[in-house]
């Protein structure tokens, strides 16, 4: 009896290891010096998710570079200058249709800038049917967001921050399903890096900072996804593969002060709002974004995919 009392122990302790068994499957340094194509896409556009964000994005503003600690990084860079009719510039970048993941751990370190008033970095997740079924039916996972028009107004939007799930079958005039879960971190996530974790399972999606650091750290994020597929219902929309999405906007309705281009100048604040961006440095300068790695890992749950194009 006491020896198989062992075995079913020794059993039971091998599934919790396993659960918790995550290998490396891929990762991104940026070591090389210039942005890999076959994997990333840097856009070239004026589009901001109907957010009302006012840079216009340019390959220019994306580049592979050393950070002062040594390290190589993707470096996403906003400026204040006049371009195709916006009153600044700024960086994104995808893996849509290039590389894909769905289940597993996520672990991407950056260094966000001083966000001040207007500025709202962010890494983040897309399903990779959007063009076919768009959004948010494609589902959205925000794995970090810094800028928040809360912290703002609270004086702590250097430690406000949060994480994000949007999804269901239509925007709705912005009511969809959607789950944000804001924080007041214990120190400021504008100096130095940061790793942000997105643990992702067919039950649940839970997030993480600086889970090297602390590893016994609460989730910032959580919610259940193992509930039924019925419309509008979190199940239905975050069992497939995902694409990597990284920007660095410039204001919009998240920080509170939203842009509205001259042409649709029916809100006469417009202009008012940019001024109050007081993020964006002087023209000539720019505020910086660094991504210095990004990791999958998965430990073989059912279900698990992972796609590079070839």
């Amino acid at each position: 009896m006491k020896r198989n009392y062992i075995i079913l122990l020794l059993f039971v302790a091998g599934l919790t290891a396993g659960a918790q068994d995550y290998k490396l499957v891929w990762e991104e340094d940026f070591e090389n010096p210039e942005l890999n194509s076959q994997i990333w896409t840097s856009e070239y556009n004026n589009k901001g998710g109907g957010n009302h964000e006012a840079q216009f994005y340019t390959p220019r503003n994306v580049s592979i570079e050393k950070h002062p600690s040594g390290t190589g990084c993707l470096v996403l860079r906003a400026k204040r200058e006049t371009y195709k009719g916006r009153p600044a510039t700024s960086g994104r970048v995808n893996t849509a249709g290039k590389l894909t993941v769905k289940y597993g751990k996520i672990d991407v370190r950056v260094k966000v800038p001083k966000t001040e008033n207007g500025l709202w970095p962010a890494f983040w997740m897309l399903g990779d049917d959007i063009a076919e079924v768009g959004w948010p039916r494609c589902g959205e996972i925000d794995i970090i967001e810094i800028g928040n028009f809360q912290g703002i107004a609270d004086g702590v939007q250097d430690r406000y921050y949060n994480g994000a799930l949007h999804w269901g079958e239509s925007w709705n005039h912005g009511q969809h399903p959607n789950l944000a879960m804001h924080n007041v971190a214990g120190y400021s996530l504008q100096e130095g890096f940061h790793l942000f974790t997105l643990i992702w399972t067919p039950d649940s999606v839970k997030m993480y900072l600086d889970q090297d650091k602390y590893p016994d750290v609460e989730p910032y994020f959580y919610m259940a996804i193992n509930k039924s597929d019925e419309l509008n219902n979190p199940g239905r929309y975050f069992h497939k593969p995902f694409h990597f999405v990284a920007n660095l906007a410039v204001g919009g309705g998240f920080t509170g002060l939203p842009y509205y281009p001259r042409k649709f100048n029916i809100f006469p604040s417009w202009n008012k709002n940019f001024k109050k961006m007081t993020a964006l440095p002087p023209r000539g300068e720019s505020a910086t974004m660094y991504i210095d790695y990004i990791r999958i890992y998965q430990n073989g749950t059912p279900g698990e995919e992972f796609y590079i194009k070839k």
